[in-house]
């Protein structure tokens, strides 16, 4: 006899189907699987096929995530199966099509045994346990799960609010600041999305600047995040950019992505934009000197392996073409250089003509010309001393070039008066001033034993102006600084290095005592005969008055061919150290002057 479909369904055995009810729903879908429950099982409520219609479509709603809800479902028509088969009297099914007698759980207070509602039943013989409101639900429900499959997967995304200069805002999303947007453009634009980079907030909106070309935004645009790093990694939330010593001999954007035309990168992994702090105490000091290569440099202002210099300039007087120098000629084992905000023929010129094949053979360039977003500007710099570090971890010894510090420092001040930062000094904002030694910082000599990256920054100086804000900042928190003067650019000297304003600040901990008196009497010399110079072009000066200086006068002529240097020229530190004490003459001891 086939099971009526309008028999009343008991509660008693339906406590595990609520419990599975329960479990599989969750949020605002809570309340319309209770509605569900209540329409397809109750005390001595009949179930209709309207009622099925209704449960089908409240299921519907609540399913956000159908997987868990379909298993919970298939569950439940086994459990609902098994109290209507037990629930039915012995007599409901005395007949020809089965010919045994099956007690119902209520029958003389008997009940049947306990069974796992979750564990498939079997209907007795002849039965069809096939339920038609259940059946019903069952198909409806695999129709929507097969359209979920075709979906495409869940992904919160904010709009589009405002966009105003170079600050974007946009509401809907809470990310952390520094991760990665993308930001719908209309058909038709140059890119199909952009990209941006969250800078800020305030409450609920997000303040993002862009990092690709943003023309044809339109109001409301729909913003989606970028995935975030793996939840494990201790700098879960960090960019992460290739590095390796396939990187060698690449020039690379501020994304890592190669500009020479010369192919995939090889790279062996990628690293975090940002470094943990280094304990000062595990530091190696600075003990061992760095060959540059420039005999002013080498002689005069001795460089350690882990100092931190600045180049200090104007423009125009012979910056770019140092740095090649020491790219050339330097002792380090690699070189990696970071051209931030120059001008895009420069970054070519740099490459080719200063630069040269054998220097790029052992360097890794990072090029953010004038024309991108500030953002790439400052990531370009964090990138250049990224993989400066990873070659420091590798046990080498680093050479690191960043032209400019200052462009990097204008590119944070662009960012931080568009987000509403106050100015401060000459237009720069407090962040920028906390920027800088956040960057100089993660350079210098690792643990004992290990790499080192010796750092050289070139520093703007607007009008040749030394008290400069960034060029003031950056003098206190570098380990020295060379001034490259233009009134010597001018008159043809070349490299155009102000001894008399420079200083080496580890110097003194490198060289030993016959060349540090040999370098203050050079330095006497020089600053007797550049301060009396008026007076000995017009000849008001009596040779007599002033030993020092008679014999700065003699010596002016080897003085000066001893501070230029050809541009293909170079000079070790032994070669430097040999022919100061040569221009000297009487200083004492013939050491070559290096502490080892």
């Amino acid at each position: 006899m086939s099971p009526n479909p309008h028999q009343t369904i008991h509660t008693g055995g339906l406590t595990a189907l609520e419990q599975e009810l329960a479990l599989a729903s969750f949020g605002s879908g809570a309340h319309d699987l209770a509605q569900t429950r209540g329409m397809l099982v109750g005390d001595d409520a009949q179930a209709s096929p309207h009622g099925a219609d209704a449960a089908a479509q409240a299921v519907s709603k609540a399913a956000a995530t159908l997987d868990a809800v379909e298993a919970a479902i298939a569950d439940a028509a086994h459990a609902a199966t098994a109290a209507h088969a037990a629930d039915t009297s012995s007599a409901a099914w005395n007949g020809a099509d089965a010919g045994h007698d099956y007690p119902s759980a209520s029958h003389s207070g008997a009940h049947a045994p306990a069974a796992d509602p979750r564990a498939p039943h079997t209907p007795p013989p002849g039965y069809d346990p096939a339920n038609p409101h259940l059946a019903a639900w069952n198909a409806h429900l695999a129709s929507v799960r097969a359209r979920n499959a075709l979906a495409l997967p869940l992904r919160g995304c904010g709009r589009l609010t405002r966009a105003a200069g170079l600050v974007l805002e946009a509401v809907g999303l809470r990310l952390a600041v520094g991760a990665e947007v993308m930001i719908e453009l209309p058909p038709g634009s140059s890119l199909p999305m952009a990209e941006a980079e969250v800078v800020g907030f305030a409450g609920d909106k997000l303040f993002l600047m862009p990092t690709t070309e943003v023309a044809g935004l339109l109001p409301g645009a729909r913003v989606w995040p970028l995935e975030s790093a793996p939840i494990a990694d201790p700098m879960s939330g960090a960019k992460r950019l290739p590095v390796g010593w396939g990187l060698l001999g690449r020039v690379l954007d501020a994304s890592g992505r190669p500009l020479d035309g010369l192919g995939a990168l090889n790279a062996e992994a990628d690293a975090p934009l940002t470094a943990p702090v280094i304990n000062p105490l595990n530091r190696e000091p600075i003990h061992k000197v760095l060959d540059v290569g420039v005999r002013a440099i080498n002689a005069l202002l001795t460089v350690g392996r882990g100092q931190r210099m600045g180049l200090f300039a104007g423009s125009g007087v012979g910056k770019s073409v140092l740095l090649g120098t020491m790219a050339r000629a330097t002792s380090a084992e690699v070189i990696v250089i970071g051209l931030i905000g120059e001008r895009g023929r420069e970054v070519k010129e740099f490459i080719e003509q200063i630069l040269g094949v054998e220097g790029l053979a052992r360097s890794v360039v990072v090029a953010a010309p004038a024309d991108v977003s500030p953002l790439l500007r400052m990531q370009a710099a964090a990138y250049t001393t990224t993989l400066a570090e990873y070659f420091r971890d590798q046990g080498k010894h680093v050479l690191l070039l960043m032209d400019s510090l200052t462009r990097y420092a204008m590119a944070q001040r662009e960012i931080a008066l568009a987000i509403g930062e106050p100015p401060a000094t000459k237009g720069y904002p407090p962040s920028v001033f906390a920027k800088l030694p956040a960057l100089v910082e993660r350079t210098g000599n690792g643990p004992e034993g290990g790499g080192s990256i010796t750092a050289f920054y070139t520093v703007l100086t607007e009008g040749d102006d030394q008290q400069d804000p960034i060029a003031d900042s950056a003098r206190a928190i570098l380990d020295g600084h060379i001034v490259l003067s233009r009134t010597l650019a001018e008159a043809g000297h070349y490299p155009a290095i102000d001894i008399e304003a420079s200083i080496s600040r580890a110097m003194t901990a490198l060289i030993d005592e016959p060349h540090l008196n040999r370098t203050r009497a050079f330095k006497q010399m020089l600053s007797r005969y550049q301060r009396n110079r008026d007076l000995i072009n017009v000849g008001a000066y009596v040779s007599g008055r002033d030993a020092v200086l008679d014999r700065a006068i003699a010596l002016y002529p080897r003085i000066e061919a001893f501070l230029q240097q050809g541009f293909r020229e170079t000079a070790n530190y032994e070669q430097s150290v040999e022919m100061l004490g040569a221009l000297i003459g009487n200083a004492q001891g013939n050491g070559q002057g290096a502490r080892t």
